[in-house]
C-alpha cells in the first residue's frame, strides 16, 4: 500500500486487496490465516464473502511500515475470540478446541538490517507473550519471522527437523534460542517435500529462495501437524508466498454469557376480572412516586413498575416440558443430574479421561429419553385403544387430544364491501346478513346456448 495515496482510493485498494485473499484462501480451503505487512490504520475487521478479516497496526497519523492481522473463515467466528490487546508486529487470537483453547499469533518479525535495539525489544515482548500462555495450551506461531534457520539438525534436534534450507543467521539464531528455551518446534523443517514447497521468498537481487515465513508450534503438539508447505500459485498480491499448515484441529463452538431476561407473565390470567382490579390498584399506587427529573429515569420506572406490579398479581408464566418427560422424571433426574457433573468436571479439567465419561453419561441421557418417550405413546395408544374398544368416547377423545395437542381454530377477519375490517360483532352479522340476501336474491340469467350444451340427467 503506497502512503502517497488518498483516503478514499487507499480504502478501494484495501478492498480489492481482502476481496482477492478472500478468493485465494476459499480456493485452497484455508480456515485459518495469519497476514503481515498489512499497513491498515490502527484496529478493525472487515467481513467478506467466505472471510472475516481482523488487523492491527498503527494510527492513520504514523508512518505504516508494519501490520498484523488475521483472516478467519466466517463458520469459525463462533469458536474464536476475535484478537485485541495486539501490536503492529504481534496479533494473537484464542481458538477453541476440544482438547483445550490453542492461541495463534500472526507475527512480523524485524528484517536482518533493523537495529539490535529493535530486535531486542520484539523477542522480548514475544517472549513475554509466551509466558502468559499456559503449558498445557496450544500454542502457533505464524507469520514472516524474516530468519533463516538453516539444516542444522544436529545442533538443535528439538527445533529443526531433517529439511531445513540455507544456512543459519544472525535472526535465525535469535529465533531458534527463544525455539529452544521454550520447547517450540518449526514445522517447515520436518517434513520431506519438494525442494521449491519449503521456500517462500526469492532474493530480488541474488535470485536465491529462502524460508522466512515459518509456522511454529509446541514440540508435544507436532504430532498434530500433518503437513506444512509452500504455495507459490497463490496470488496474494505479494512478494511473499503462501505457507499453509494441515493441523489435526477440531473447532467447538464458544458459548458466551448471556443476560438473563426477565420471565413472562401468565397472560392467561389476565382475563379474571378480580385481578385486573387488583393490578389497576397497584399500579396506580405504585406510580405516585414516579420521578420527574427526566425522561430516561421515568421510562424506566414505569416499565419497572408495570412488570413488577403484573409479575406479582398474575405470576410467572410455569415451563412447561413434554408430557412423556413429566411421566419418565423419576428416570429422567437421576441421568441428567449425572450428565450435569460429568459436564462439570470435564469443563474442570478437559482430559481424555473425563470427556470420556461425560459421553457415556450423555449417551446414557438420550437412552433414557428414548426409552421414556416410547413407554409414554405406548401407553397412550393403549389407553386410546382400549376406550375405543368399550365404547368410552370421551375417554377416547380425550386421548386424542393428548396426542396430537389443543386444537387450533383460525377465523379469518371479516371484511367490508370496501376492504374494511370489522371488529364489533353487530356489524360483523349485519355483513353476514348482507352477504347472503345478495347471495340467494341475485337473479341469473341462463342463456339458451348454455341449456342446450348441458347433458340431461335421466328422470328418477
Amino acid at each position: 500500500m503506497c502512503p502517497g495515496l488518498s483516503d478514499d482510493l487507499q480504502q478501494v485498494d484495501d478492498a480489492r486487496k481482502t476481496a482477492i485473499i478472500d478468493r485465494e484462501l476459499a480456493k485452497r480451503n484455508i480456515d485459518i490465516a495469519a497476514l503481515q505487512e498489512t499497513r491498515l490504520a490502527s484496529s478493525g475487521s472487515l467481513k467478506e464473502k467466505d472471510y472475516t478479516f481482523f488487523w492491527q497496526g498503527l494510527e492513520s497519523d504514523e508512518r505504516r511500515l508494519y501490520g498484523v492481522g488475521f483472516a478467519v473463515r466466517n463458520s469459525l467466528l463462533l469458536s474464536v475470540e476475535p484478537p485485541s490487546q495486539g501490536t503492529e508486529r504481534i496479533l494473537s487470537l484464542r481458538l477453541t478446541t476440544p482438547l483445550g483453547p490453542t492461541h495463534i499469533f500472526s507475527i512480523y518479525a524485524p528484517t536482518l538490517c533493523s537495529t539490535a535495539e529493535a530486535k531486542d525489544a520484539f523477542y522480548e515482548e514475544l517472549e513475554t507473550r509466551i509466558r502468559e500462555i499456559p503449558a498445557k495450551e496450544n500454542l502457533f506461531l505464524l507469520g514472516d519471522f524474516n530468519a533463516r534457520v538453516g539444516a542444522a539438525h544436529s545442533s538443535w534436534p528439538r527445533c529443526i527437523g531433517h529439511f531445513g534450507v540455507g544456512k543459519l543467521n544472525e535472526n535465525g539464531q535469535r529465533l531458534l534460542e527463544l525455539c529452544s528455551f521454550h520447547d517450540l518446534a518449526i514445522t517447515n523443517t520436518f517434513y520431506s517435500t519438494k525442494p521449491h514447497h519449503r521456500v517462500s521468498w526469492r532474493h530480488p537481487r541474488s535470485k536465491h529462495w529462502h524460508q522466512l515465513d515459518l509456522v511454529i508450534t509446541r514440540r508435544p503438539m507436532l504430532n498434530h501437524v500433518l503437513l506444512t508447505r509452500s504455495y507459490h500459485s497463490a496470488d496474494c498480491d505479494t512478494d511473499h508466498s503462501l505457507v499453509g499448515s494441515i493441523v489435526r484441529l477440531r473447532p467447538r463452538r464458544t458459548h458466551r454469557s448471556k443476560q438473563e431476561g426477565r420471565p413472562r407473565i401468565d397472560t392467561a390470567r389476565t382475563s379474571k376480572p378480580e385481578l385486573r382490579e387488583c393490578f389497576a390498584e397497584v399500579i396506580n399506587k405504585t406510580l405516585e412516586d414516579c420521578p420527574t427529573d427526566s425522561t430516561t429515569a421515568r421510562w424506566d420506572f414505569i416499565r419497572g413498575a408495570i412488570y413488577q406490579s403484573a409479575s406479582d398479581t398474575f405470576g410467572k408464566r410455569a415451563r412447561k416440558n413434554e408430557d412423556w418427560f413429566e411421566a419418565g422424571i423419576e428416570e429422567m433426574e437421576p441421568a441428567l443430574a449425572t450428565k450435569g457433573a460429568a459436564l462439570v468436571k470435564y469443563k474442570r479439567k478437559p482430559c481424555e479421561k473425563t470427556l470420556a465419561a461425560y459421553r457415556e453419561a450423555r449417551n446414557n441421557a438420550k437412552r433414557v429419553a428414548r426409552r421414556c418417550a416410547n413407554d409414554y405413546w405406548l401407553k397412550l395408544c393403549s389407553d386410546i385403544q382400549t376406550s375405543a374398544d368399550c365404547g368410552n368416547t370421551r375417554a377416547m377423545y380425550e386421548g386424542m387430544k393428548k396426542a396430537f395437542g389443543p386444537s387450533v381454530t383460525k377465523i379469518a377477519p371479516l371484511k367490508s364491501t370496501s376492504g374494511n375490517i370489522i371488529k364489533d360483532r353487530g356489524g360483523q352479522m349485519e355483513r353476514w346478513v348482507e352477504h347472503y340476501g345478495e347471495l340467494y336474491s341475485r337473479e341469473n340469467v341462463v342463456t339458451d346456448t348454455a341449456m342446450e350444451n348441458t347433458t340431461p340427467l335421466p328422470i328418477m
